[in-house]
C-alpha cells in the first residue's frame, strides 16, 4: 500500500481512510462510509479493494456502481494511476453495448466501474460471468437513490451472487440505507459533522447584482478574480448555455458542462478545466458531485442552490484537503442568501476599473499518435522537450488515447511549440500537433 501511495503522491492516509481500510480488509462486515466531499472516499475503498483482488485471475471480482459516466471514468482513472496491476473497465451509456462487450473480452477486467442501467444490460445478456464477484461497491449511493436508480440497483443485486460483501459510500448521511443490499451486519464509518458540513476554510461572500439578469455582474466578478479556477453554478441547462455563450464572447476561456451534452463534449469540457486549459467551468449541479478536480478556488452561485444538499455539494468542490476556498452568492434585486447557509458572510465590492478576462495558465495540444502507435507518456515528454523546446516542468497532464494524445502545456509556450513541432516525427513517424480550442 505504501508503494501505491507513493505513486499517487499521497504522504499519509486520513483517519477515515484508515478506518475504512481496516473494516474492509480485516472484518467480514458490510461497510458504510459517510464522509464529506473531497475527503478521499475513492481511495478509502480502492486501496483495500486492490489488496483483496486476485490479480492472477482473469475474472470480474468487484463491481463499483456509480450514478454517472464521469465518476465511472474518473474512478477507473484513479485505479490506473495507482499502478496496482489490477485491470478495470468503465461501463456506461451513450455508446453501443456490443462495443463494450468486445472490450470486456479483450481487457478481462477484474474491477468494473458502471452505471446501473448499463450494468444491467450486460448482466441480462450474460456478457461476463458473475460467479467470482465478491464485492459490490455503491459510490454516492444517496445520489443513486435520488436519481431514481433504486429499481435498477435492486435488479443488479438480484443478478449477483448472494454471498458478496457490500461497500456503500456517501457525502451525506442519507435518510435510508437501501434495503435491497441486505446490510444485516454492518460497520458504519461516519465522519460527517452535522454541525459543520461546510469547511471553515471556505470564505462566504455576497455580490450584489443591480439587475435581475446577472450576466454583467458575473463577468465583472470573474475579471476581478483573475486566472484562478472558478466554477459557476446554474440551475438549468438553457441558462448554462446562455451564460457560457456570453462569457466566451467576452473573452473568457471556459468549459461548459450539463446533462444535455453528448458524452464527448462533457469529457472534453472536464478535461480542459481539470488540466488548467480553461479556468472557468459553467455548469449545472451535475458537476457538484463525483468529479475530483483539484485546486478549485472559487464557487460562484449564479442561481441560488435549490436545496441545502445542493449547496453542500457545490461548495464541496473547493477547500479540499487542507486548502482554502471562496464561495460567492450573486444576489439580484430581492434575493438573499438562503437561511441554511451558516458562517460569516461578507459583502464583496467590485471596483469600477477591471482587467480583461485572464487567460488560463495552460493550453491543451493534440498530438495525432496514440497507444495504437506504441506511444507512451515518456515518448510525449521526450518529443516536446527535444523538438518543442520545452522543459519537463512546463508540461502538465498527459492523456494517451488509442489514436491520439492530449497534453497540457504552459500557455506561454504554445505558439513556439506549434512552430517547432510542425512536420516533426515522434518515434520516426510524422505527426500532427495542434491546439485544442
Amino acid at each position: 500500500m505504501d508503494r501505491v501511495l507513493g505513486k499517487l503522491g499521497v504522504e499519509s492516509l486520513s483517519q477515515m481512510q484508515i478506518d475504512a481500510s481496516e473494516a474492509i480488509m480485516h472484518t467480514d462486515l458490510d461497510v458504510v462510509v459517510l464522509s464529506p466531499t473531497g475527503s478521499g472516499k475513492t481511495l478509502a475503498y480502492l486501496l483495500p479493494l486492490v489488496e483483496c483482488i486476485d490479480s492472477t485471475q482473469d475474472v470480474v471480482q468487484a463491481i463499483v456502481l456509480v450514478p454517472g459516466r464521469e465518476l465511472a471514468l474518473q474512478s477507473a482513472g484513479v485505479l490506473k494511476d495507482m499502478g496496482s496491476g489490477i485491470r478495470a473497465m468503465a461501463l456506461y451509456g451513450g455508446r453501443p453495448t456490443m462495443d463494450e462487450h468486445r472490450r470486456l473480452r479483450e481487457v478481462k477486467p477484474q474491477i468494473l466501474f458502471a452505471t446501473p442501467g448499463r450494468l444491467n444490460d450486460h448482466l441480462t445478456k450474460e456478457n461476463f460471468p458473475v460467479d467470482d464477484v465478491q464485492w459490490l461497491v455503491i459510490d454516492e449511493f444517496d445520489k443513486c437513490l435520488a436519481m431514481g436508480f433504486r429499481d435498477e440497483m435492486s435488479e443488479v443485486v438480484s443478478k449477483l451472487p448472494q454471498k458478496i460483501r457490500h461497500i456503500l459510500l456517501s457525502a451525506t448521511d442519507a435518510e435510508e440505507i437501501p434495503q435491497f443490499v441486505n446490510l444485516g451486519r454492518t460497520k458504519r464509518i461516519n465522519y460527517i459533522d452535522e454541525t459543520e458540513q461546510i469547511s471553515s476554510r471556505v470564505n462566504i461572500y455576497k455580490v450584489k447584482s443591480p439587475d435581475k439578469d446577472k450576466l454583467e455582474t458575473v463577468s465583472k466578478l470573474l475579471r476581478h478574480i483573475g486566472e484562478n479556477s472558478s466554477v459557476v453554478f446554474l440551475n438549468y441547462r438553457e441558462s448554462v448555455e446562455r451564460v457560457a455563450a456570453y462569457l466566451r464572447q467576452q473573452g473568457f476561456a471556459i468549459s461548459m458542462f450539463h446533462g444535455g451534452l453528448d458524452q464527448k463534449m462533457r469529457e472534453d469540457a472536464l478535461y480542459k478545466f481539470s488540466n488548467g486549459s480553461a479556468n472557468v467551468l459553467v455548469c449545472t449541479d451535475l458537476a457538484s458531485r463525483g468529479l475530483d478536480i483539484p485546486d478549485i478556488e472559487n464557487i460562484i452561485h449564479y442561481h441560488l442552490p435549490e436545496t441545502s444538499d445542493n449547496y453542500i455539494h457545490r461548495v464541496g468542490r473547493t477547500a479540499r484537503w487542507d486548502r482554502e476556498g471562496r464561495t460567492f452568492f450573486i444576489l439580484g434585486p430581492g434575493e438573499t442568501v438562503p437561511s441554511y447557509v451558516d458562517g460569516q458572510q461578507e459583502d464583496y465590492s467590485l471596483p469600477q476599473q477591471l482587467p480583461n478576462p485572464a487567460k488560463p495558465k495552460m493550453a491543451t495540444v493534440y498530438i495525432g499518435k496514440g497507444k495504437k502507435d506504441k506511444i507512451s507518456k515518456g515518448d510525449i515528454v521526450g518529443f516536446l522537450c527535444k523538438k518543442g523546446g520545452m522543459s519537463m516542468n512546463e508540461i502538465g497532464r498527459i492523456d494517451v488515447k488509442e489514436r491520439y494524445c492530449y497534453v497540457a502545456i504552459v500557455r506561454e509556450k504554445l505558439n513556439e511549440v506549434l512552430v517547432l513541432t510542425r512536420g516533426e516525427k515522434i518515434k520516426g513517424v510524422k505527426t500532427v500537433v495542434e491546439e485544442v480550442k
